[in-house]
């Protein structure tokens, strides 16, 4: 039996990931519906802005599987409820919680801020969502021409990712394994456990964001990490972290939290100012997170837990300072850009397209005081995108209309980003028990996935067939 999947996004970039897997001949089954962003376009060609609407049936999808709670995997699913979607929307135990205030804040920003509405519609969504535990199959359709159970496995990527396991079974007919990574995490990311490959699969829809490089280890990344910190507490200018408000920011709030503990114990020649470095965490939305990520401590891996045991407060330190009201936003970047006191200021969006970040940008980026931190992937049309290509080379870049010119430092850190590098991706396929007959590429650019593809192969001795999905 060979799967019948198709592609509805992530296929030729890295956003609008949506995935539907046949049953039979009319029943489906979906996995992630979210939205696009940047210059990338949906598999008919619209612009990722035009593409909101559902442009396949969805009378007859069963439930909807969500893998994460980011907004590349999930943000298109009040327009599947608009078009009639009436099935589950399955999910693990840590993202049936945070889901609800992601789609809130996408409703409230791409719909209505209609407080009624907003909580109509968040009854609605919340009436769909079946919490799933780990590691147990769930049957999510059995008819007379085949059947569906799925299972959820960790995936390391932000708290509560998943990668499924799907077993379709048809009469007469073996049953087959598919297996969608969703979002695969780097190994030894902070608070989260590292992804284990499945037992076994028959086919495998692999993400393949960092198909074509490898990360720095979490020890280099620390480092480099602190050495960005230091740079521009020498200079006396502010750190600006465009930061995704799930994951990487609760990510930052652990490291800096490990510094700052470190400086304390073996002081370095900046420890008296990180001793009073104010780390500002500005963005509501993720504030949002961070409470949730406290409040789901028992989801957190052994490390986490430990530095919880000895009395630690990974995501709430004292230096930590949380700005929510839009006057004290404003008040903080016209502050830190007329003062030269040193400062760390995480913010959102992750990719420069809008939010808080947005003005501390306005503000800095032409001031060569200050430095500007990538933590995690730019895609191709966005404000990030163009900051990190063409700032280290004196550029410029247009933010609301406005041209600036970038003298800011302009760093990134690779090692900081949720997905699985090259080897990490390689190792999730080789190290099952029973390794599959083939793995379908999705959710990277061209060049990525063509180095990961020919890597899968050799390391595979051809055993593995690979393919471009679609």
């Amino acid at each position: 039996m060979n799967p019948k999947i198709i592609h509805h996004g992530a296929l030729d970039g890295v956003t609008g990931s949506c995935h539907q897997l046949f049953i039979d001949d009319a029943n489906s089954l979906l996995i992630d519906c979210g939205l696009f962003q940047g210059a990338e376009v949906s598999p008919d060609g619209k612009a990722a802005s035009d593409q909101l609407d559902i442009a396949f049936a969805v009378d007859k999808v069963q439930a909807l599987v969500a893998t994460h709670v980011h907004i590349d995997h999930v943000g298109r699913i009040p327009w599947l409820l608009a078009a009639g979607f009436k099935g589950p929307i399955l999910c693990s135990e840590p993202s049936a919680r945070l889901l609800p205030v992601v789609l809130a804040d996408a409703f409230a920003l791409s719909i209505s801020r209609d407080q009624q509405l907003v909580e109509r519609y968040l009854k609605l969504v919340e009436s769909r969502i079946c919490p799933l535990p780990w590691k147990i199959w769930h049957t999510v359709f059995d008819g007379p021409q085949g059947r569906c159970r799925i299972r959820l496995q960790r995936a390391g990527h932000i708290l509560g990712s998943a990668y499924v396991e799907c077993e379709l079974s048809r009469p007469g007919q073996s049953p087959l394994r598919v297996v969608f990574s969703g979002d695969l995490g780097a190994p030894y990311a902070p608070l989260l456990p590292a992804p284990q490959p499945p037992y076994q699969a028959d086919v495998v829809v692999l993400e393949s964001t960092y198909g074509d490089r490898n990360h720095e280890n979490r020890r280099s990344r620390r480092d480099r990490l602190q050495a960005v910190v230091e740079h521009a507490l020498a200079n006396g200018g502010t750190v600006v972290i465009p930061a995704f408000s799930i994951g990487r920011t609760q990510e930052l709030l652990y490291e800096f939290e490990d510094i700052l503990y470190r400086q304390r114990l073996r002081p370095g020649k900046h420890a008296v100012q990180w001793a009073s470095l104010p780390i500002y965490l500005d963005s509501p939305l993720a504030g949002r997170f961070t409470q949730l990520y406290r409040e789901l401590q028992p989801f957190w891996d052994a490390e986490a837990q430990a530095r919880l045991r000895a009395g630690r407060k990974p995501l709430s330190f004292d230096q930590l300072i949380a700005i929510d009201e839009h006057p004290q936003h404003e008040a903080n970047v016209r502050r830190l850009a007329r003062s030269g006191e040193p400062a760390i200021v995480i913010a959102a969006s992750g990719m420069c397209a809008g939010g808080r970040v947005v003005n501390y940008l306005k503000a800095m980026l032409h001031d060569p005081r200050h430095d500007v931190l990538f933590v995690g992937y730019q895609a191709r049309g966005t404000p990030g995108h163009a900051i990190q290509t063409h700032g280290p080379r004196g550029g410029y870049v247009d933010l609301d209309g406005e041209r600036i010119t970038i003298r800011a430092a302009i760093h990134t850190l690779s090692g900081y980003s949720a997905h699985a590098d090259q080897d990490g991706l390689v190792r999730f396929v080789t190290r099952m028990r029973h390794p599959p007959a083939e793995v379908r590429l999705i959710h990277g650019e061209a060049a990525a996935r063509q180095a990961l593809a020919a890597r899968l192969v050799e390391v595979g001795k051809g055993a593995i067939r690979v393919t471009n999905a679609g």
